[in-house]
């Protein structure tokens, strides 16, 4: 469980209350382990979650940048707005509406599926081009290809058969393909994506965490949104077909598209050898579709 209100500096609740209201209750929120994520029940009756970090805590860069881009993310972007954002008393805060809804079922036969498909193609449109000063997904790429090598060399995450693939699609990596003008969230796994279902309405899907939020080609979304339909019980084959009519995924450059794929994949195994061993099943799940996706690509 992440820091509860009541151990944050008491000038920083200060200042909330001073800018949402007076709190009368607060909730931890489920599965939030870094920082602070919490519900705050208003004097108003309103809802906010909150979420905070110190600035020298290791997560402190996810928490900024989500911070930046909320302040200038368009108003049509499904997404709770920012309602207020802090970077005083050596930590850094933001507070949006509380959505109570449940993570995107992408499993086989699911209507969240063409939802969330429809969504992410929706970003697309809405973020090209992206607002200025978010960093660079070339930059970010390139970084994770130099220590991508290393891992190669690491046995406790690499089996043998598999490093000659990787190395070679690695080593052909063009990070100048992932030049481009669009605002990518970049993480839009399953519980990034929260369906509303408001009773008597259609359900509303909503995007949440845009801590790891930089800027690219908009085929790069889908790239690293298809493994977790894989995840999910979806074919290798399916998964394709599903992205097959899609303009944007139809322009996308092949040979780029599979080696982005490997990258992605090649840091699941990492995760998965080196993370808490409560997350490391995930992970291994992550890289089995990252992997499948991957050979059958290549075949």
């Amino acid at each position: 469980m992440g820091i509860q209100w009541e151990r944050l500096p008491q000038p920083l609740r200060d200042d909330v209350e001073t800018h949402l209201g007076p709190v009368i209750k607060t909730t931890p929120v489920r599965g939030h382990a870094a920082g602070a994520g919490i519900r705050l029940l208003h004097e108003s009756r309103r809802s906010t979650w909150l979420k905070a970090c110190p600035a020298r805590h290791p997560i402190a860069r996810v928490y900024e940048r989500e911070r930046q881009v909320g302040l200038v993310l368009p108003v049509a972007v499904p997404t709770p707005r920012m309602q207020w954002s802090s970077t005083d008393h050596g930590w850094i805060a933001m507070a949006h509406p509380f959505i109570d809804g449940r993570a995107a079922d992408l499993s086989p036969g699911s209507p969240d599926v063409r939802k969330a498909l429809e969504t992410v193609a929706c970003l697309g449109d809405l973020l090209t081009p992206g607002p200025p000063g978010v960093p660079l997904l070339s930059d970010h790429v390139g970084g994770l290809l130099g220590k991508a090598h290393a891992i190669l060399d690491d046995q406790s995450v690499m089996p043998a058969g598999d490093r000659a693939m990787y190395a070679e699609l690695l080593d052909g990596f063009d990070v100048g393909a992932l030049e481009d003008s669009t605002l990518l969230h970049f993480a839009l796994h399953p519980g990034a994506l929260r369906v509303v279902e408001p009773n008597g309405v259609s359900p509303s899907m909503f995007v949440f965490g845009w801590g790891a939020a930089c800027q690219g080609p908009p085929w790069v979304e889908f790239a690293m949104f298809a493994p977790w339909l894989i995840s999910a019980g979806h074919t290798v084959r399916r998964t394709e077909s599903l992205l097959a009519n899609l303009a944007v995924w139809q322009a996308a450059p092949g040979d780029q598209v599979t080696r982005l794929i490997a990258l992605w994949t090649l840091f699941r195994l990492y995760k998965a050898a080196h993370a808490p061993e409560s997350s490391q099943a995930a992970f291994q799940h992550a890289a089995r579709s990252g992997r499948s996706w991957l050979r059958h690509r290549i075949t």
